[in-house]
Formats: C-alpha cells, structure tokens, sequence
C-alpha cells in the first residue's frame, strides 16, 4: 500500500501520546506508511489567535486519558511538570528523523513524559529517555542546537498551519483531516479505503 499517514503530535499534549500507542497497530493492519511530524502547538496557537484548555478543561481530560490509557493498556502518569518545555525534545525528534529514527525517539519521550510523569524539559531526562531505547542521547542532544534541527521544526510547524492543523494529533490521509485520539478508527478506514481505490484503479 502506498497510502501514507501524517502524524502532526507535540510532545505536551496526552492525546498524541496516546494515539501513538496505536500508530504500529494501524501500520500493521493497513500496510501504509506513517509519517510522523512534531510541532509546537503553542506556535499553532499562536498564529491561530487560541489558547490553552481552561481549568475546567483541563480536569476533564486529567480524568478523561486514563480512560483511554486503560482502553489502549498503555501506562499514563500526569507528569509533575505540566506544561513542560518540551521544545528541546521536540528538536530531539526532528533530529532523530533526520537519522531515520524519529518514531524511536517519540515512542522514547512519550514514555518519559506520559507514561512515567517525567519532566522531558531537564536535559538529563531526555538524555535517560534516550539511552533506555538505545538511542545515542549524547548526540542527538547536541543536534538539537543546529540550525537545520532548529529550522525543521520550524518548517513542520508552518507545514501544520498551512494544511488546517489547528490542535494536536491531527491526522491527514491525502487531504482528508482527522483530529484527536478519537478519530484514530476514522483515519485507518481512510486508509483501507485509499489501498481499495489503488487496487480498483
């Protein structure tokens, strides 16, 4: 299947660690190819004039991911630090898929961040994060001071804005848009539905 999946997460945000948590699942039962793309959500957020859930909000969804967590069977741990920094680690996975091995260093620092409660904004943690998935820390956080590092992150940001990202996960199949963890079943129908059209066409 030729179909692709683009994965536009930030490391902050609980619905796009547990989303994921499902990406191997979908590429197992569809054959397609994820493309993972991290952004800063408070740079979409900036543009787009919106601002961080309410209180209210927020106690919903402290409530409302360990649901899911348990639905998936995946560990959730509300870190400390909430909001972290988390653009160093968003540098680190740009890094890290420059070397082919971005979706290693997500799965790394999500565990770090949403499954341990870890603060991922402490270098020493994202260098900890790293190396217990056999990924050279060292290097790739010193990568992240480059500009090609710097400006990929950037790029993938605008990227975000240009095609309609307004929050995070956000799921594209072709041009068709899904947001949120909830959506996952709606992007791997489009997918089956793309790799049926290929073999009709």
């Amino acid at each position: 299947m030729s179909a692709t999946l683009d994965f536009f997460y930030d490391l902050g945000s609980p619905y796009s660690y547990l989303a994921s948590t499902q990406l191997a699942g979908i590429r197992a039962r569809t054959g397609a190819r994820v493309r993972i793309l991290p952004i800063t959500l408070g740079g979409v957020r900036k543009q787009l004039g919106t601002t961080m859930p309410s209180g209210a909000q927020l106690h919903y969804m402290s409530r409302d991911v360990g649901r899911w967590a348990k639905k998936y069977s995946v560990p959730m741990s509300m870190p400390k630090a909430f909001p972290a920094k988390v653009i160093t680690s968003l540098r680190v996975c740009v890094a890290a898929d420059l070397e082919g091995i971005g979706e290693a260093a997500m799965h790394a620092l999500f565990d770090a961040y949403w499954g341990r409660g870890e603060d991922i904004g402490d270098p020493a943690v994202i260098l900890a994060a790293l190396d217990r998935r056999k990924l050279d820390g060292e290097r790739l956080l010193k990568r992240t001071e480059e500009d090609e590092v710097k400006d990929g992150l950037r790029a993938n940001t605008a990227l975000a804005l240009d095609r309609g990202v307004f929050g995070v996960p956000m799921m594209f199949v072709g041009e068709r848009s899904f947001w949120g963890n909830d959506r996952l079943e709606f992007a791997e129908a489009a997918l089956k539905d793309a790799h049926r059209q290929e073999l009709e066409a």
